[in-house]
């Protein structure tokens, strides 16, 4: 997302105020939108170089996580 001082930072929550962007999960579309430009498009601002490397480690950090699911949860089961 950008912020509205103009900088470009993650927001997984997707509440920070600001313009938001969604960016997908997979790994090699993730760099397509930083490396093509579609990202900065998206949030009509340039994105330095030294930017779009730490944005590709930190988005690939929050997509790697597992996400919840109701595995293992016996609330409802009978």
């Amino acid at each position: 997302m950008r912020t509205p001082a103009g900088q470009v930072i993650e927001d997984p929550s997707g509440r920070m105020a600001g313009r938001g962007a969604y960016v997908c999960a997979d790994g090699d579309c993730r760099e397509a939108a930083l490396n093509k430009g579609a990202l900065a498009r998206a949030l009509s601002v340039s994105i330095p170089a030294g930017d779009r490397a730490d944005l590709t480690v930190a988005l690939g950090r929050t997509r790697a996580q597992p996400t919840m699911d109701n595995e293992g949860d016996d609330r409802g089961k009978e």
